[in-house]
């Protein structure tokens, strides 16, 4: 039985890490040749099982050490119905791996969570076309190919799904119809460009709303990713009513534009440490922002270093 569906511990002060940019990291860092960017493939051996349970088990002990929450989001981002018919599988083998990610997520956390840090499960969705490019999508054609995936995780211990790098508003009303229909919690994470606004060329705050219109509110809260904090942070205005949504980021690690990420041959992994300290004044100005991770070009340093830095806020602001 999930743990934590209807009564997620995120959505109170304390704060929650979650992990790094895995695809990158298995890319550039390991030299793995992912199809597609397909993480969700490495479930189908034993070796690739044991690299992704390291991999959380690392990323879920800093989380630990600093009195943390956790969030492990499974290595589904490419195992929806779109991305999995490009890639050979059927329905029923897909379904068959999104299950595997929820099982290793549940291994994970019964090895680790504790009372003083929870560790719940999310059911990561990916978006039907490419993470850096508007989406083309209806509303009811997006919900009809994320639901499959949605359905399969709200028949296992996943606490909630989490639908990452979101360009279209359209996509992002179909995703929340889909888990809405599931019975399922719902976080909605915006790609963003340099100008701070979504590849289709709205603004946060028109998607949000957008959003919450279309649906009731439905998303249980909004998140930031794929982009660097200095590309959206004039976008975030603290007292205006949308950005309250907003409960977590995953920055990227590189300043660089979309267009230049997917041009470069290396990977720019920018400044761990410097990053951390962008976090943490995100923290001061924002502080219902408790769910805290890395995108792409992160990994373990950079996760440890938003840890290190946002855990001094929150002893200041006890202090205070």
């Amino acid at each position: 039985m999930p743990l934590y569906r209807t009564n997620l511990p995120q959505l109170a002060d304390r704060l929650f890490l979650t992990d790094s940019g895995l695809e990158t990291m298995l890319i550039f860092h390991e030299g793995y040749e992912l199809n597609q960017f397909a993480s969700f493939e490495l479930l189908k051996t034993a070796s690739g099982r044991q690299w992704l349970l390291d991999y959380y088990r690392q990323h879920a002990a800093t989380a630990k050490a600093a009195g943390m929450g956790f969030i492990l989001e499974t290595p589904t981002w490419r195992s929806n119905a779109d991305w999995g018919s490009q890639l050979g599988y059927t329905p029923e083998a897909l379904a068959e791996l999104n299950r595997q990610s929820i099982e290793l997520m549940v291994q994970v956390r019964d090895e680790l969570a504790t009372s003083d840090c929870p560790m719940v499960i999310s059911g990561n969705i990916g978006p039907l076309g490419d993470g850096y490019v508007a989406g083309t999508m209806g509303e009811a054609e997006a919900q009809a190919l994320h639901a499959p995936q949605i359905r399969t995780f709200a028949e296992t211990e996943a606490d909630l799904v989490s639908a990452f790098t979101m360009t279209s508003v359209a996509e992002a009303i179909g995703v929340t119809r889909a888990a809405v229909a599931a019975g399922m919690p719902v976080v909605i994470s915006f790609t963003l460009e340099t100008d701070g606004r979504l590849p289709s060329g709205q603004s946060l705050r028109e998607a949000i709303e957008a959003v919450d219109a279309a649906t009731e509110n439905a998303p249980t809260y909004y998140m930031i990713n794929c982009a660097h904090p200095t590309h959206f942070d004039s976008a975030l205005a603290a007292n205006e009513n949308w950005v309250k949504r907003l409960r977590g980021v995953r920055a990227n690690a590189s300043k660089r534009s979309h267009a230049e990420l997917d041009e470069a041959k290396d990977l720019d992994d920018g400044n761990p440490v410097e990053l951390g300290r962008q976090y943490r004044e995100l923290r001061r100005r924002l502080p219902q922002f408790t769910v805290l991770g890395g995108c792409c070009g992160t990994d373990h340093r950079h996760v440890e270093q938003i840890c290190f830095a946002c855990s001094e806020v929150s002893g200041l602001e006890a202090a205070e």
